[in-house]
């Protein structure tokens, strides 16, 4: 059956287009959840708990840049004081799907880009639907960066911020496995669609609903807003913090500059 033209469209029509594109973005996270269960114990064992041992990349390499700095061993990390433990009867069983679940929504991003760019083609022009492979593209590339800034910045900065950090020595730190999975769930996914904003920022420019003037104007206060996140999920130290604080800092910058190219190119 041929496509209909947007303006033939009804509202019940649109809506039964969103209700596939969930359908089969559902259906791919699942098969990508699904692929996920033959690759577990890697998966846990390696991905998810590695950030809870000293040996972890990011430790390892933050040792050695405060050497190189002549931090000593300021920022070395020799032990883990805390363990993970499982409270509840069905605890091991849900984490272990939302996990999968987790992974599958990550590795079917691109799909699920490719189906909400199918969505929305009909409402841009025939040179702007060109660009699809370009919009899948980088937008992907922008989620797997922030997945991994996640990753390996903001999760073992916040594992060796609430492992070290005690009000008193008679406090044993014992967090529960949903607690832990939460942050690391929290973290990967906010990351992910934070490296998102140019993109958000390139579509509400072309609507008009944001201007470069208007993110500039902002900036102060992003600026802030960057720099107490990274106060919250990092050490107390200066490094720990910038290492968190610029990437997330140029993103928004990037942002600006894509909004003032696409400004350009409206008038």
């Amino acid at each position: 059956m041929a496509k209909k033209n947007l303006n033939e469209m009804s509202f019940l029509d649109h809506l039964e287009d969103l209700r596939w594109l969930l359908v089969r973005s559902t259906i791919a996270i699942i098969v990508m959840a699904f692929f996920t269960y033959f690759i577990s114990d890697y998966l846990f064992d390696t991905i998810i708990f590695g950030p809870t041992r000293p040996t972890f990349f990011t430790y390892v390499y933050m040792c050695d840049l405060s050497h190189q700095l002549g931090f000593a061993e300021s920022i070395c990390i020799t032990e883990m004081p805390f363990i993970i433990q499982n409270t509840e009867m069905e605890g091991q069983v849900n984490v272990f799907i939302w996990i999968c679940l987790l992974a599958g929504f990550i590795l079917a991003f691109p799909f699920i880009l490719w189906e909400i760019w199918k969505f929305i083609s009909p409402a841009l022009y025939q040179n702007e639907k060109k660009n699809a492979k370009i919009f899948i593209f980088f937008s992907s590339l922008l989620f797997f960066m922030g997945v991994l800034f996640g990753y390996f910045i903001v999760i073992p900065m916040s594992v060796n911020f609430v492992a070290t950090f005690t009000v008193s020595s008679v406090v044993l730190n014992q967090f529960t496995l949903n607690s832990y999975i939460g942050m690391v769930k929290t973290s990967v996914l906010a990351s992910g669609l934070f490296f998102e904003l140019p993109i958000i920022i390139y579509f509400l420019t072309k609507l008009g609903l944001v201007t470069p003037s208007f993110l500039r104007t902002y900036r102060k206060y992003a600026i802030v807003l960057v720099l107490i996140i990274a106060a919250i999920v990092t050490p107390p130290d200066v490094v720990s913090q910038t290492i968190v604080a610029i990437p997330m800092l140029l993103i928004y910058e990037a942002s600006i500059f894509l909004s003032v190219f696409v400004h350009k190119n409206k008038k």
